[in-house]
């Protein structure tokens, strides 16, 4: 299930400019499930409007204390009920309330009247959020065990490069889906490839396959939302998921590269990314001129990455391979299982409608090691992340305890 699937979040707007990202902050909380009731200051109203919040969330938007004569008491219902408080954008004044206990308004007497952990997303100017006052503000309420995300660099409201930009609405959710998960990939390291390569034929022509990266990007935020350290090698790093640590490539070759470093020091590697198995022998350095005739392009075998972990796989390590088939589904990728020495490996016809390359959806099954195997039936690629991630914690665990 996914952690934020029926999880009651009061996400509280604050007056900053970058009040308008958490639209989409709400927007994707509440697509990934969650029940979201938003509670918007006086400072956020002048810069975006409640009517916005309350058609994209789960109830209407709150903006003071008196203005439901049905709940005389909006703080407390609010904050009994929260599984989380996600304060986006927080200002530096917020910040300040926040560790004095100052109730000016709904947002804060709800923080003061909740059980629920409080997660807060600073967002202001460089030199507000340099402030020494605001460094010891944030540093007081880390120590308290308020789950910080923090701010970004890049452009600022007045045009100026620096840090103090709001996190990026995919770095927030996924941070939350972390704070609600279950955890069970907690202190884990996990690697994830994903996309397809490119292997260049000229200076603007390349070999390459369907693959839109979007299984391994999946693999990826659900290994993060439940706790895991991820590294992300892909082709695609502009749809790279939030809260993970992106390694971008575009050739086989790079990717191997990338995969040999930081496959060594990984509990769980997972090599979704659709892999070329041929390049061309050589590359023209400049764009091939169509009236000088077609070339003849000579194709050579690319690097096996999965063969290469395989063979190098580190005691304990669970390693699990995909296999894109048309044809004898099941025997071919049992074969793959058996000669690249994974732990697990993930097949899905391609040739079904809705599976496979350039799909929201896809179905699988997962063959084991141990011969045994779960079929997973079409779902959104997220559904099928968890359900490869529950097989493979599953090895973890037999791992670990033989191990011990």
């Amino acid at each position: 299930m996914n952690p934020l699937s029926g999880r009651r979040i009061v996400l509280g707007v604050t007056g900053g400019i970058a009040a308008y990202k958490a639209v989409e902050v709400c927007r994707r909380l509440v697509d990934a499930g969650a029940h979201v009731t938003p509670v918007l200051t006086e400072g956020a109203l002048q810069m975006v409007g409640a009517t916005t919040f309350s058609a994209l969330a789960s109830e209407p938007a709150r903006t003071s204390l008196f203005d439901d004569p049905q709940t005389p008491i909006p703080h407390t219902v609010l904050g009994q009920a929260a599984d989380l408080i996600l304060i986006c954008p927080a200002t530096a004044r917020v910040i300040s309330d926040i560790r004095t206990g100052r109730s000016a308004d709904l947002l804060m007497a709800t923080v003061l009247a909740t059980r629920a952990p409080l997660m807060v997303c600073p967002a202001m100017h460089t030199e507000m959020w340099e402030q020494a006052s605001v460094q010891e503000n944030i540093s007081v309420l880390t120590d308290r065990g308020v789950l910080i995300v923090a701010p970004e660099s890049g452009r600022l409201a007045g045009g100026d490069m620096g840090h103090g930009r709001l996190a990026e609405p995919a770095t927030v959710v996924a941070a939350v889906e972390a704070a609600l998960s279950s955890g069970d990939l907690a202190g884990r390291k996990v690697l994830v490839t994903a996309g397809g390569t490119r292997e260049p034929i000229d200076a603007v022509r390349y070999l390459g396959n369907r693959s839109s990266g979007r299984q391994g990007h999946a693999l990826a935020a659900e290994a993060s939302a439940r706790g895991a350290d991820v590294v992300l090698v892909t082709t695609q790093p502009g749809r790279a998921p939030g809260g993970v640590r992106v390694v971008a490539v575009e050739t086989a070759a790079e990717m191997a590269n990338a995969c040999e470093i930081e496959a060594t020091n990984s509990d769980l590697v997972v090599m979704a990314a659709a892999v070329a198995d041929f390049r061309p022998a050589d590359s023209a350095s400049r764009k091939l001129k169509k009236a000088d005739g077609a070339p003849e392009v000579e194709l050579v075998a690319t690097i096996d990455i999965l063969a290469l972990l395989g063979a190098a796989k580190p005691e304990g390590q669970i390693l699990v391979g995909f296999a894109a088939e048309t044809d004898d589904l099941v025997a071919n990728a049992a074969e793959k299982l058996a000669r690249k020495n994974l732990d697990l490996i993930v097949a899905n016809d391609v040739s079904k409608p809705g599976v496979g390359f350039e799909h929201t959806t896809n179905e699988v099954v997962v063959l084991m090691a141990d011969g045994s195997r779960h079929d997973v039936s079409l779902s959104d690629k997220r559904e099928i992340a968890r359900a490869v991630l529950d097989a493979a914690l599953g090895s973890l665990s037999t791992n670990l305890n033989q191990e011990q």
